[in-house]
């Protein structure tokens, strides 16, 4: 085997991974390619005047990162915290530019590779309901699960907010 064709192997490998986690009693998946880091639950500082379902920042290695609860985006039942609670710390691009931000997850499940092949598009629901934030439905097994596409999960607006969080962090290194 060649070496491009090694390389070519590895990276179609990266691009099928996938976390898989519970949110609501949901399974959901984001490539692995965007996650920096798994960390448990912990101390947030809540934000004054931010939207509810941004649940506070964390300080990250000195860095402040915003954390957006998934659940109450998606306007999900919010479980209580426990010790299974994470919060996946994401690298996205936002306006060309990337922004760390965390999402808050009940659990983390695993790592899976869906091959290219088992993701369907997203489903077309109708012109007012917004489907643009998932990226695909795998298919597995006799159900779905479905791949977030998290650059799309927040409105223009909101990513203006997370990402002038993102960038105070920046600016005071």
């Amino acid at each position: 085997m060649s070496l491009e064709e090694i390389i070519d192997e590895l990276s179609v490998t990266e691009q099928d991974q996938h976390l898989t986690f519970d949110l609501s009693s949901e399974e959901l998946a984001v490539p692995v390619m965007n996650i920096r880091e798994i960390i448990r639950y912990g101390k947030l500082t809540k934000m004054p005047m931010v939207p509810n379902f941004i649940e506070g920042v964390i300080n990250l290695r000195g860095n402040v990162v915003p954390v957006i609860n998934l659940a109450a985006k998606f306007g999900l039942d919010s479980k209580k915290a426990d010790k299974r609670t994470c919060i996946i710390i994401m690298e996205v691009d936002i306006a060309d530019e990337p922004v760390v931000m965390g999402i808050v997850v009940d659990k983390v499940l695993q790592v899976i590779e869906i091959p290219h092949d088992n993701i369907e598009p997203a489903p077309t629901l109708g012109a007012n309901i917004q489907t643009n934030f998932i990226k695909g439905m795998a298919r597995i097994d006799d159900g779905f699960i479905i791949i977030l596409d998290i650059s799309q999960v927040l409105s223009a607006a909101e990513i203006a907010i997370v990402s002038d969080m993102h960038k105070g962090s920046s600016a005071k290194q």
